[in-house]
């Protein structure tokens, strides 16, 4: 490799340079060497600068910068070195949250900027039924119900209450004169944008889901922050669920009228429903606020009025006049939520492609020369390249640019040492539907590949069936000396357990693999994904077990006793699979585990080859067969003094605020969930797939720092809102 001249060699004479370039350029080697060293002196000298101010110094100087101001580190967090635990906006903020220390907009403040949990502080005193001075008369404060007031009585028990209720003189009571409550949102909402809506043609013609999936979705609204930081969050300024009141505007000229509120229904706003030459050819898009009601949808029994639009944000469901349905098609803007960034959705993801590589884009809603309308016409071209064109890069890459749903027969087929790639851009979630197009054969997104060829999928949701990797026949001698894919990549993809769900998220294919490896020896990486089962079909007597490494993600077999990874004709699946950071719905049957890292198996575990490999810092059910394991539970806590160990087993199993994909809380864990697993991970935060968030460490930080700033005697708790 040649060496790029330096710019000190470009300030030497020309004379200098033509004799150097005759003697081979030898000096421009020595000057850039030198530069090299430059570079790294004044790049020290710059960051030395840089290191007295909390924004901009290096990772190793926050502790010497916070141990200036006063800051102590919370020895609850845990050891774990993270932004969780010494947080620079925190250190930044020291001296000026210390001088507004005791005011309820500073605990807000706190909240939001140790733990990143957008949050609402209360003053529960304020809501304590009792009479008031007629002379000082409060109106704000808790008031009794008004059943009139249906807005008021939505809003009950919620961290918006502003109804009275009577003293709870309990030592924690959430009503009582000291309590004070920050309720934290620790659900991120995430856009989904000009997506199609789903028609649930079981129910009418006129019925449509915001889900492509047909489940029932709650719609999240668009926070919009505070502007002033001494004020207390409101409704608008968090990511709540929206209920159907919020979502009300009324005004009355004579006959009372109801339609959606423009501060959250509209372009740019929480939810936007699209439907061209509805209810009228050539009429506005999206549908206009004043056409849309807000109804209780639960059994569809409501009927649309003519040229009237009726929507359940807390279902997520639209209804259409029975005489006035959509002619061309249903789009939607709208909310939902989860825990992380995993699975397919419209967030910031990294995007990798090898040096040289070809570009194709897909997508339904921009037209272009070079925009592709189906990934099989991308596909298609990159085929005609590949065959017409000899100097042709090897590696391909296809990129969806928006979040629409793409129902194709995929079957590909890569060639001695070729490179696919078939990824959503950057915050796009595009869904690839798999119909059943055939009766007579499955119809499965298949792949298959030659020696050296390698596929990559990023960002996908994949619905409606699974995906099969086969190898070469072994009976076809030809085909079998071209060899086999070198390995598989599935990143930020959702391969939807069960193929599909219903309205109340329950699979509609629950015994279906959503990954399929038929005779391949190709190396399998899942990486912050959601997939079903996986299915193992191999030959152990003339290929070795295939790999498969997964990290930050979801295998859901849809229950405990289905099978997560397993072989469909043998006892165990002729496979080695690697586990760090997963959460795992189902039992594990495989030939070996090399290595079991701060992960969930709700299902039993049981392996052939005992003495390969290690399990640490995991829960495994009891009566699995593993290979050793290192501070694993339930054995880990051991049973107590007279207590059944039975009992004591059960405690630390994993609870889950919901197991169904399609729920918001899906593969959350449990407030109420056993220490053990909430911070049983190696380095003390939780098991399981959201190990990197580090909620504990952000919860024992964020309650030792309430109690510091807090007013003497009252008593502030942290209640998570979701």
């Amino acid at each position: 490799m040649s060496l790029q001249p330096h710019a000190l060699y470009e300030l030497l004479p020309d004379y200098l340079r033509r004799r150097d370039a005759d003697a081979g350029y030898p000096l421009r080697g020595l000057v850039t060497l030198i530069g090299e060293q430059v570079d790294a002196v004044e790049g020290d000298i710059t960051q030395q600068y840089a290191n007295w101010f909390i924004e901009t110094c290096a990772d190793w100087a926050v502790p010497y910068i916070g141990d200036l101001v006063g800051y102590r580190p919370v020895a609850a967090a845990g050891r774990a070195r993270t932004p969780a635990i010494t947080p620079r906006a925190e250190i930044a903020n020291t001296l000026a949250w210390r001088r507004r220390k005791g005011t309820l907009a500073l605990l807000e403040e706190l909240a939001n900027s140790i733990s990143g949990w957008p949050s609402r502080a209360v003053e529960f005193y304020a809501l304590l039924a009792r009479t008031q001075h007629i002379a000082h008369v409060r109106p704000e404060r808790g008031r009794r119900p008004d059943l009139r007031d249906s807005d008021s009585l939505a809003r009950l028990g919620t961290p918006f209450d502003s109804i009275a209720h009577n003293v709870d003189i309990r030592r924690h009571g959430r009503f009582n004169v000291p309590s004070v409550g920050i309720f934290a949102w620790r659900l991120r909402t995430y856009s989904v944008t000009h997506a199609p809506a789903y028609c649930v043609e079981s129910e009418g013609s006129q019925c449509y889901s915001f889900s492509i999936l047909g489940n029932d979705s709650p719609l999240y609204a668009r926070a919009v922050p505070e502007t002033v930081p001494t004020t207390i969050a409101g409704e608008a300024n968090l990511p709540v669920r929206i209920r159907r009141r919020a979502l009300e505007h009324r005004h009355d000229h004579g006959t009372p009228v109801v339609h959606a509120s423009e501060a959250l229904y509209g372009a740019g706003k929480s939810l936007a429903i699209y439907a061209p030459d509805w209810p009228e050819k050539g009429a506005p898009q999206p549908v206009p606020a004043a056409r849309i009601v807000p109804a209780d949808l639960a059994d569809w029994h409501y009927r649309a009025g003519r040229g009237q639009l009726l929507v359940d944000p807390e279902r997520g469901r639209i209804l259409f006049p029975v005489r006035q349905p959509p002619k061309h098609g249903v789009w939607v803007d709208y909310r939902t939520a989860f825990s992380a960034d995993i699975g397919g959705g419209e967030y910031h993801r990294p995007l990798a492609q090898p040096a040289a590589f070809e570009l194709y884009q897909v997508s339904r809603d921009r037209i272009g020369k070079d925009i592709h309308k189906s990934i099989t016409a991308a596909l298609q071209a990159w085929r005609e390249v590949r065959d017409h064109r000899a100097d042709r890069p090897r590696a391909a890459v296809i990129e969806i640019l928006d979040s629409s749903a793409y129902s194709e027969q995929l079957a590909l087929e890569l060639a001695a040492g070729e490179y696919l790639q078939i990824r959503a851009a950057d915050r796009t979630r595009p869904v690839i539907r798999l119909l059943d197009y055939m009766a007579d054969r499955p119809d499965a997104f298949t792949v298959t590949g030659k020696a050296g060829s390698r596929l990559v999928l990023d960002g996908l949701l994949v619905a409606g069936r699974g995906i099969q990797i086969s190898g070469p026949d072994r009976n076809d001698e030809e085909r079998f000396a071209e060899g086999d894919l070198c390995d598989v990549t599935i990143r930020h993809c959702t391969l939807v357990p069960g193929w599909g769900l219903t309205c109340d998220c329950d699979p509609k294919r629950p015994s279906e693999p959503g990954l399929e490896l038929i005779d391949s020896n190709a190396r399998i990486r899942i990486s912050a994904s959601i997939i079903g089962a996986i299915q193992v079909v191999a030959d152990e007597v003339q290929s070795d077990p295939v790999e498969i490494l997964l990290s930050d993600s979801i295998v859901d077999a849809t229950s405990d006793q289905r099978a997560a990874i397993s072989a469909n004709t043998l006892p165990l699946a002729f496979a080695k699979a690697s586990f760090t950071r997963c959460t795992v719905f189902g039992r594990v049957q495989t030939h070996a585990i090399p290595l079991a890292e701060n992960s969930i198996f709700t299902g039993e575990v049981r392996v052939a080859r005992r003495q390969l490999g290690c399990m640490r810092f995991c829960y495994v059910p009891p009566g699995s067969r593993t290979p050793r394991r290192s501070h694993c539970q339930p054995e880990q806590a051991g049973a107590r003094p007279g207590v059944d160990p039975a009992i004591e087993a059960a405690r630390v199993r994993p609870h889950f605020n919901s197991i169904r994909y399609g729920n918001a809380a899906y593969a959350q864990l449990s407030q109420w969930c056993a220490v053990e697993i909430r911070r049983g991970a190696d380095d003390e935060s939780e098991m399981g797939v959201f190990h990197d968030l580090f909620q504990p460490q952000r919860e024992a930080s964020l309650r030792e720092r309430l109690s510091e700033y807090s007013p003497a005697s009252t008593e502030p708790d942290v209640i998570f809102a979701n």
